[in-house]
């Protein structure tokens, strides 16, 4: 039985890449059709868009300006190519924030991380994801009906049938978060009932800690992989196995582009270096191009041992927006990049923000090449902190690779008790 979903998933690297970007101006004509991405590319043509270089000139649309943006043409901000009465489904999320789903097959790309988890045409599959306003159930359901799978669609609560559904129906597979399928098992448990068909589960929606992973494998599920995504692009990344062995990092789905950039910028950072997702989405019905996630990752080098070669993150490393309030300002990870732009002498920079509330203090913690030399460069970046923050803050200069590598860019050490 392969593992791989299909021959696209071991592609010489170059090959994808080069598929890839031959698409990226049909890509960016296309989405200018919409009058929302019009605006938003109005200077760019399409033909200029051809390589990374050029992708990376591109503006950032960011997840959390969404709100806005749909709000002022409703429901998608005319981000939508496809119109809203060609579309299938019209999703809501907290904010509002709306997502669409197209006719197309798999529409959310969910097939590939379900044939990676060892799930198969025929496997029953038991979906604890959210079906209300959310697309999170619905997106299973694409990826099992592309596979052949047959589904019970179980949502999230009433435990008690949760327990009643696995033990008289026996699914091989569960999908939905951890922690639900952690509560399913002690209910389980609890009622003396049997549900150890289920061999394959993959999570998402919320944090896997290895400890929660191993208490899932010594309660009757071998099979754990974990998925990332979001309701705006469906499957990003997901885990792989070789054999029973869960592989290093999460690789990317074959038809997406990933950058990973510096928080409150668009500039690509270096692989192995923390930053936000960026993806590009060559959806036909919802293109979305430098679509800023808000989630930090990094890119994990080298070929996953499943064969896959497309390209691996680390997973989800937390939020990228640090954005705080210091004196009653607030600050963003796009002014300390400002400074930074300002400065050649810095190459890389932290603002620690220290004290108790209400006494804040702002330090500018700088990488350079010497920090003797750097000192002269004082006077001129405290007064870039103030004129760009309109805030006073001092600077200290460290020795390259001093700062950690998290992806933060402000970090708030202020003390809140």
């Amino acid at each position: 039985m392969s593992t791989l979903y299909d021959a696209l998933e071991s592609r010489d690297p170059s090959a994808r890449e080069k598929d890839l970007l031959s698409a990226l101006p049909a890509l960016v004509a296309r989405a200018k059709q919409a009058s929302g991405w019009s605006a938003i590319l109005k200077d760019i043509h399409p033909q200029d868009i051809s390589s990374r270089a050029a992708l990376a000139q591109l503006p950032v649309t960011r997840k959390s300006a969404l709100k806005d943006i749909q709000k002022a043409a409703l429901p998608f901000g005319g981000l939508n190519v496809t119109p809203v009465d060609k579309l299938s489904r019209i999703f809501m999320s907290p904010g509002p924030i709306f997502d669409p789903e197209g006719r197309g097959d798999d529409w959310w790309r969910y097939a590939r991380p379900l044939h990676a988890l060892g799930v198969r045409g025929g496997d029953l599959i038991q979906n604890c994801f959210a079906y209300h306003f959310t697309p999170a159930g619905l997106m299973v359901e694409g990826g099992a009906a592309k596979l052949g799978c047959p589904v019970i669609p179980a949502g999230i609560g009433q435990t008690e049938m949760q327990v009643q559904a696995m033990t008289l129906l026996r699914p091989k597979a569960y999908v939905g978060t951890p922690s639900f399928l952690k509560i399913i098992i002690e209910k389980a448990q609890e009622m003396g009932e049997d549900i150890r068909s289920v061999r394959y589960a993959l999570v998402g929606a919320e944090a896997l800690p290895p400890s929660l992973r191993t208490w899932l494998n010594e309660h009757g599920v071998p099979h754990v992989l974990q998925t990332y995504g979001s309701a705006d692009i469906g499957n990003i990344a997901y885990e792989t196995l070789k054999g029973d062995q869960v592989n290093p990092g999460m690789v990317l789905d074959e038809t997406l582009m990933l950058e990973i950039v510096r928080p409150g910028t668009g500039e690509p950072v270096s692989d192995g270096e923390v930053g936000e997702v960026v993806i590009t989405s060559f959806n036909p019905d919802y293109p979305l191009i430098r679509f800023a996630t808000g989630d930090l990752s990094a890119v994990l080098t080298g070929i996953s041992p499943c064969g896959r070669t497309n390209t691996r993150i680390k997973g989800w490393m937390g939020r990228a927006d640090q954005t705080t309030k210091v004196r009653a300002m607030f600050v963003h990870p796009s002014q300390v990049a400002d400074i930074v732009r300002r400065h050649p002498v810095i190459l890389k920079a932290r603002l620690v923000i220290t004290g108790d509330m209400g006494n804040d203090e702002m330090t500018l913690h700088c990488e350079v090449a010497d920090t003797t030399t750097a000192s002269s460069h004082a006077e001129t970046i405290v007064a870039s902190i103030r004129d760009m923050t309109k805030l006073r803050g001092e600077v200290k200069f460290v020795g390259q690779g001093s700062l950690p590598n998290d992806g933060k860019v402000i970090d708030d050490a202020r003390s809140y008790q």
